[in-house]
């Protein structure tokens, strides 16, 4: 009997291993997917009712488990260091030059893709998955076996009983990222962070529903060298082969790994007539000579946009493992490895310290104060390192040497690591405490946040949300105005601006006649907003302008009959307008029944704030600017501040955004328009200045105070 059932299992492991490689890396299925699923769940079934005969190497071990992960620290039996880099070809001819006159051998080098995904580093002892652990700093990392199990194209097991320890790179294809990522409403920056999040996630259940992928690199002993440990011990014992990386590539190729597709080497004809017969089990394999590196380097860079995966470089390694401990490391990178970066950093600096901001929804962002630098004519200082997945997939720490941009050309972030830190600072953990009020902090997605809706830092974010530009937009009170007045206890949130006497300043330092004048101007001006502008600026999460365009279009155009159908806590009310989700929906529901948010609508109302939509108020206007795409850049004469044309062009139907997109069709450029202009020539978009875009709205009264036309 126990005979029968191994066997059984032993031959539905065989079968749904099989047809899992033909669904999943051929794309040839030869059987339905309810046929799969009936045979997936018939070897599940067997494993949990004998759970003596299940194997090790099950495919149902790729299910995941809903038990939290605790992602224990595992120390690397070798170094996994970073590597050197290079931005111009000169400096890589340079490089190689250097080794040839170095070495006595005659040189062969390899070139692979460098992958924008999460290193990882695979144990495996007989020949089975025992381990996998992140690269962390480089000498430890956090096990995070669970989760990688789920990960199809890696082997569980290795049709030889192999002990060794393997490093490759995880990641996810970019059109699987983008369908996802639009999911999870564009949460995540790219898809490097996306696949480091997705690692992280406490249950592995979570992770077996993502196609993460993988390529393996590099193969190690496992063991330390005498006289230290380095990178030299690459060498894998018993490896049957001769000690050169192209040779280990093959082999990792025959243990079910998935290696570059298309490597180059390059070396001179005779080393490569010894591979004739490895280069025919791989035909996308190149080998050219070693002069002409660079111009396969131009070739890779050309082809990058069409790859299904984000490539950042390339790395270019030494073939023969003895040059390799020859040549030796140094405490960062190895010296017979190089990446060649296709761009450039726009800067470099060094981290100072990193701090936690609390914002109003109560999302915690850690954010690098860097050693300032210019970058496109502005000096850069606070660099935001957007959320703890962010930081751990740069693996990043105080002290360490990083690349830094302007995405888009206003937001400085941190594209990488140059150099860590020498002082053993090891990757930056969000404390789990809010810096500000120091309530428990708690996770959601791919972000932290302190659930105290009283917590100062978010009052402080939403008071200045609620009077900034394109909200409320309340002259005098910017960010430091009502820090001074919550320190004077004048304000404690939202309603407050509109029931304390600004009178009460006089005296107060910085704070003379006409500039209380102009606050109680901006005050008063800001009861005639609209409905709409209203509700976007109370500052509640996800509920931003599109989605009160699209509540305000299905008849929810007043706050009484909004709030009435929230009440009634049922999701299919709001998931059944078009362009609200589960998310939002659940959002709407949750926060327009705290008593805290009705609370302030109730004192707000009782201000005289506009809370009804009044119908009729831009049907009276002609809708010039229907299924047209606006954004907006530079000064203006009589647009100040500029918002105050984004909202003529929503009078007359047309739609804003603040970024240059495929879809944009207009662009109204003032004077100074930075960078925008540039990239809506680029895109097709019509630029418009000010006077023709006067022409087109006809009569513009604007707000008291400014200029008129």
């Amino acid at each position: 009997m126990s005979g029968d059932i191994q066997s059984l299992i032993d031959s539905l492991v065989k079968d749904v291993e099989r047809h899992q490689d033909l669904y999943y890396k051929r794309a040839m299925p030869e059987i339905s997917d309810m046929e799969y699923d009936a045979m997936f769940n018939r070897l599940l079934e067997l494993e949990k009712k004998y759970p003596q005969y299940a194997r090790q190497d099950s495919p149902t071990k790729r299910v995941g488990s809903d038990l939290d992960n605790k992602f224990p620290e595992v120390s690397h039996p070798v170094p996994m260091l970073s590597l050197d880099k290079l931005y111009v070809p000169e400096e890589l001819e340079e490089w190689v030059g250097k080794i040839e006159r170095d070495n006595e051998e005659e040189l062969s080098l390899l070139v692979e893709e460098k992958v924008d995904g999460s290193t990882i580093v695979l144990h495996y002892e007989a020949g089975f998955l025992v381990r996998a652990v992140t690269r962390g700093d480089g000498y430890t990392g956090n096990d995070i076996t669970e989760n990688v199990r789920t990960i199809r194209d890696i082997p569980l097991s290795l049709p030889e009983p192999v002990t060794a320890v393997f490093r490759g790179e995880i990641y996810i294809n970019i059109d699987d990222f983008n369908a996802l990522n639009k999911d999870k409403e564009n949460i995540y920056a790219n898809p490097r962070n996306f696949s480091a999040g997705c690692l992280r996630r406490k249950k592995s259940s979570e992770v077996s529903g993502i196609p993460l992928r993988s390529f393996v690199y590099e193969w190690f002993s496992g063991k330390r060298q005498e006289g230290g440990p380095g990178p030299g011990s690459a060498v894998p014992p018993d490896g049957g082969h001769s000690g050169l990386h192209i040779e280990v590539l093959h082999r990792m190729t025959q243990l079910g790994f998935n290696v570059w597709p298309d490597i180059g080497f390059f070396s001179s004809p005779l080393v490569q007539e010894k591979y004739e017969e490895m280069f025919k089990a791989h035909p996308g394999w190149v080998r050219r000579s070693l002069s002409d590196i660079s111009d396969y380097i131009d070739r890779k860079m050309g082809k990058r946009e069409s790859l299904g995966y984000e490539i950042d470089g390339l790395v270019v390694k030494v073939n023969d493992y003895k040059t390799r401990i020859k040549m030796g490391h140094t405490s960062h990178h190895p010296r017979w490895a190089i990446a060649f970066k296709f761009k450039a950093p726009q800067a470099v600096s060094k981290i100072q310290c990193i701090e936690t901001q609390v914002g109003r929804t109560g999302r915690v962002t850690p954010v690098a104060r860097i050693e300032p630098v210019r970058i496109s004519g502005s000096t850069v200082s606070n660099v935001t390192l957007h959320n703890q997945d962010y930081c751990t997939s740069l693996d990043i720490a105080v002290g360490d040497v990083v690349a830094v941009s302007r995405r888009g050309d206003v937001i400085p972030a941190v594209e990488e690591v140059l150099e860590k830190n020498e002082k053993g600072n090891k990757t930056y953990l969000i404390n789990r405490n809010c810096p500000s009020c120091g309530t428990a902090l708690v996770p959601d997605g791919a972000h932290i946040f302190c659930p105290n809706s009283n917590c100062p830092a978010r009052v402080f974010g939403r008071i200045s949300f609620f009077t900034s530009r394109g909200q409320m937009d309340i002259e005098n009170l910017g960010s430091e105005t009502i820090k001074r007045l919550m320190e004077l206890g004048l304000i404690a949130d939202i309603p407050d601006i509109y029931y304390f006497d600004p009178d009460a300043l006089l005296g107060v330092e910085g704070f003379g006649e006409k500039k209380i004048q102009l606050i109680k101007d901006g005050i008063k001006r800001s009861k005639k907003k609209p409905y709409d502008v209203v509700l976007a600026s109370l500052g509640l999460d996800d509920i931003g302008p599109k989605a009160v365009e699209l509540l305000i279009d299905d008849g929810y155009g007043s706050i009484d009959v909004l709030l009435d159908a929230a009440g009634q806590k049922n999701m299919e009310i709001f998931t059944g307008i078009h362009g609200i989700g589960p998310r939002t929906a659940e959002k709407i529901i949750h926060q327009l029944n705290d008593p805290a948010v009705q609370n302030m609508i109730r004192k707000l109302k009782a201000a005289g704030l506009n809370f009804s939509y009044e119908r009729g108020r831009d049907e009276a206007v002609r809708q010039v600017f229907s299924g047209e795409v606006w954004c907006v850049t530079g000064s203006f004469e009589n647009f100040k501040p500029r918002e105050l044309a984004m909202e003529e062009v929503k009078k007359r139907g047309g739609r804003v955004t603040s970024n240059i997109t495929g879809k944009t069709t207009h662009l109204l450029a003032g004077i100074n328009p930075g960078g925008k202009l540039a990239k809506a020539k680029k895109s097709g978009a019509l630029v418009v200045v000010e006077e023709e875009f006067l022409k087109r709205i006809g009569n513009y009264a604007a707000p008291s105070g400014e200029k008129q036309q």
